[in-house]
């Protein structure tokens, strides 16, 4: 039978929360050298690394991502076993494990969680944002419970999952009160060589505001692409140029970022799926999650 070295998945747990050898070394009271021998004891036990040296620093791998989930819940459930040997209070919660696809602006990702914060027993939500491929290789491992983003499934992904159609909703255009101020004529017509900034073009967005685009007759100026939708949104707030955004959060987006509508399509669509690997929804928070944007996102 294989057993796992506990005090060696402390020091790495250690390590990665504190974000350093010597952080670590000063919480636990143990020589460096010694973190770094049982380090290099549970890549070998794992077979694989945990750490890359970026510069001075230390960064998780992919690898060392996942193992850091997994300590993270063995050393929540050892805290709360001391707990009930100890007679105190405990908080019973529920986890649920969500990647983001970082194409899926940050408010809307706001508000399609918020009602999972809201239940009673309680759940964790823990995010983690990145590419929805990767995001979706994880699925299939059970790293995560649920993969949201702003495209299905893709046909050419191996994996077995199943994408949940949240809901969709139309596409506003926003600018800074200085661009705004500059645009003549009406909408969509002032996009007509407007400076613009965009979602790169391996996305469906992209693609879905370019033919848009064309079917309009304008052409607008692109300034910039972006594959972070909330980098996008920061230059657009900087005045760098226009940009588009869900109509679903239209008051959300112009109110924090300070920006004014110029107008409105729904012609584009914005759409926002739960990818699971599970054909039906189960898991309490989820079905939270669904039922809320069905009925209030985007009812």
């Amino acid at each position: 039978m294989e057993w796992l070295n506990y005090h060696h998945l402390l020091y790495f747990w250690t390590v990665a929360r504190t974000g350093s050898v010597t952080a670590a070394a000063d919480e636990l009271r143990l020589a460096q050298p010694t973190i770094s021998g049982q380090l290099r004891a549970l890549e070998e036990a794992l077979g694989e690394k945990v750490f890359v040296r970026v510069g001075r620093n230390l960064a998780l791998t992919e690898f060392g991502h996942t193992v850091y989930r997994y300590a993270d819940e063995i050393f929540a459930v050892g805290r709360e076993l001391l707990d009930v040997v100890n007679g105190r209070p405990t908080a019973q919660t529920t986890r649920l494990n969500i990647g983001i696809a970082d194409v899926v602006p940050k408010l809307m990702a706001y508000r399609l969680l918020a009602p999972a914060l809201d239940l009673d027993p309680p759940v964790t939500v823990s995010c983690r944002e990145g590419k929805s491929g990767n995001l979706i290789a994880d699925l299939s491992i059970h790293a995560l419970d649920l993969v949201m983003s702003d495209a299905p499934v893709p046909p050419t992904v191996s994996v077995r999952a199943y994408s949940h159609l949240l809901g969709s909703c139309g596409t506003t255009f926003f600018a800074s009160k200085k661009i705004a101020a500059n645009l003549k004529g009406r909408f969509p017509a002032l996009l007509d060589g407007a400076p613009i900034l965009l979602p790169t073009d391996n996305t469906s967005m992209r693609r879905d505001l370019e033919q848009w685009f064309a079917k309009v007759a304008v052409k607008p100026r692109v300034v910039s692409e972006f594959e972070d939708s909330a980098l996008l949104k920061v230059f657009g707030e900087a005045g760098v140029g226009v940009f588009a955004g869900p109509s679903a959060i239209e008051p959300e987006i112009a109110r924090q970022y300070g920006v004014k509508p110029l107008g409105r399509t729904d012609d584009v669509k914005e759409r926002f799926y739960a990818i699971s690997v599970e054909r039906k929804i189960k898991h309490p928070a989820v079905v939270a999650i669904s039922e809320a944007a069905q009925e209030r996102l985007f009812g």
